[in-house]
């Protein structure tokens, strides 16, 4: 059985009349830009985040960068965050010229560490980036609490988590900020590029606002320097036809990831799920060794596999002026040598899933 990483054309035909429908709308409104589509999208998505407020913004890099903007992060600051993320995360901080200061994850769930997180601190220190890798919130109770006594803000990287609680909150309602990617293939993903950034202080809100749209509330009145950051009111009406299946759709992805973990072989390695908290599920990662062997040999049984991700940050060309060589962050780069990805959506069939466990057991 060929089983595909992901396919978001099952998704399409499972609603087209719902998405067609938004379209439509507004096409037929002739309002593209901003309008009533917009503004009832960001209502709806903070409050399904428990948040005051939501913005929507053109990408997740965007709304990072964004948030750091809103912070009057800059030239000579520095930003904390891990080195197992999709460099996404760091593009954003060196797009605010700030400088990513890496701290490795643990080894149980591959988030950031917040002892390590202790050690990285500096005079110019402006801001924490945790990122919550695969679909589970970092460990924020901690991190939480070692930014209030630096008097530093955090803000989430929820780009993968959308619907993950921690307790009883949802990801992007923990720290100052909550930023979120609505790329295609996420939890709940746009059909093109889109993003978000959720908060409760008002006065982020109303500069985010401005620093969206070139700096201005007024057209043509500039109260500060911005760009052009905008979601369209296309995507945020497709977005908000997808909004009312999300939880439906994360809950067929825990049926997934339970029957994974319950009939995987032993010698399949999985980052813990963390009592307290809630998967969403974005990735199911698993973690073995001769990785690539693995998952050549499920490509040749028609099951298709992703690496999140094969170089971390600090190891990537780009970056080398972060002056880190190999054995700097170990936990990251274990896990970028022996994880891999397997079929995680919920439109994935329990033929599908089955064949994804036979062939896996199968090919360890």
């Amino acid at each position: 059985m060929n089983v595909k990483f992901g396919d978001l054309s099952i998704q399409y035909r499972a609603h087209q009349a719902e998405f067609d429908a938004a379209v439509h709308r507004v096409l037929e409104s002739g309002q593209f830009i901003f309008g009533p589509e917009l503004d009832a999208f960001e209502k709806e998505f903070a409050a399904y985040c428990g948040t005051r407020h939501a913005v929507g913004v053109a990408s997740g890099t965007e709304a990072i960068y964004l948030a750091l903007a809103a912070l009057g992060i800059g030239p000579g600051d520095e930003v904390i965050t891990v080195p197992n993320t999709a460099v996404p995360t760091i593009s954003a901080i060196s797009m605010a010229n700030a400088k990513p200061v890496l701290v490795d994850v643990r080894p149980d769930d591959f988030n950031m560490d917040p002892q390590a997180l202790k050690r990285r601190f500096t005079a110019k220190t402006k801001a924490i980036l945790p990122v919550h890798l695969y679909g589970q919130t970092a460990d924020m109770a901690p991190i939480l609490e070692i930014a209030e006594k630096k008097g530093v803000p955090v803000i989430e990287d929820a780009c993968q988590a959308h619907g993950a609680r921690y307790g009883s909150k949802k990801a992007g309602s923990l720290g100052k900020m909550g930023c979120f990617s609505f790329y295609p293939s996420k939890n709940l993903g746009a059909f093109g590029d889109a993003g978000a950034i959720t908060t409760d202080d008002d006065a982020l809100y109303e500069r985010l606002q401005m620093l969206r749209n070139y700096g201005q509330k007024i057209r043509y009145y500039h109260e500060i320097k911005g760009i052009n950051s905008r979601l369209d009111a296309m995507q945020a009406a497709l977005l908000r036809a997808k909004l009312k299946h999300l939880d439906a759709w994360n809950a067929r992805r825990t049926r997934i990831a339970e029957y994974y973990e319950k009939h995987l072989a032993d010698a399949i390695r999985t980052p813990r799920e963390m009592a307290g908290r809630t998967h969403a599920r974005h990735l199911y990662a698993i973690l073995v060794q001769e990785r690539d062997r693995l998952k050549k040999r499920l490509a040749d049984k028609g099951i298709q596999t992703e690496i999140h991700y094969p170089v971390p940050v600090h190891l990537q060309k780009a970056y080398a002026d972060l002056g880190q060589g190999p054995g700097s962050h170990p936990v990251a780069e274990q896990c970028a040598l022996t994880e891999l990805s397997l079929p995680m959506y919920p439109e994935l069939t329990q033929e599908q899933v089955e064949a994804v466990v036979s062939a896996a057991n199968e090919s360890i």
